[in-house]
């Protein structure tokens, strides 16, 4: 698996839109879509599979995942929302990652809430993530290579690969699992008060 950094560096897992890429102005949706093609474009796993869409964008909006829409332009605390959007759709519902907005949209609405500072802390945590992912990726192409070589098979690269993607998906499901449950508190903690 000497292709493991190839590999790696075609994810381009470092990708995402700072506070300093989003414009001062207010943008139409052709600009938001251009924007989030233009940072995320080369993560896509083949060229026809899209960022983001004008559907998509409007199912955010009618799905109140996003503050409203003002004149058909899209502030920076939408694009900020549409990015959280973006990475949490790989592992949640949309009903899951509105459960999660909710509040922060509420806040955004009342006026007193600092959206960047929160947008800041994500950054710095994905900054950490990306690195220790590229470490745990490493361990466990290591750990997948030990066992397919206890096999003996002629096919130990093949196997070797099938056991990498068994281990990734398996450490997948089970952040998955944990960030749910983690809505699912939210959302409990949200009816209580009710």
């Amino acid at each position: 698996m000497g292709k493991l950094d190839d590999m790696l560096e075609q994810l381009n897992v470092e990708n995402n839109i700072r506070l300093e890429d989003i414009p001062k102005i207010d943008l139409y949706m052709d600009q938001v879509i251009q924007l989030f093609e233009s940072k995320f474009g080369k993560s896509t796993r083949n060229e026809d599979e899209k960022v983001l869409t004008k559907t998509m964008i409007n199912n955010y909006a009618k799905g109140k995942l996003l503050v409203p829409i003002k004149n058909k332009k899209y502030s920076k605390e939408h694009l900020i929302l549409i990015s959280f959007i973006y990475q949490l759709k790989g592992a949640l519902s949309i009903n899951d990652i509105k459960t999660v907005l909710d509040g922060i949209n509420e806040k955004i609405l009342e006026g007193n809430f600092n959206l960047d500072a929160l947008y800041n802390s994500y950054l710095s945590l994905f900054t950490k993530n990306v690195e220790s992912f590229k470490e745990d990726i490493q361990d466990r192409a290591k750990g997948a290579n030990e066992e397919a070589v206890k096999m003996e098979d002629e096919n130990a690269e093949y196997l070797e690969k099938v056991l990498l993607i068994a281990s990734l998906v398996n450490i997948s499901n089970l952040y998955r699992k944990a960030a749910e449950k983690l809505v699912d508190e939210i959302a409990e903690a949200k009816k209580s008060k009710q």
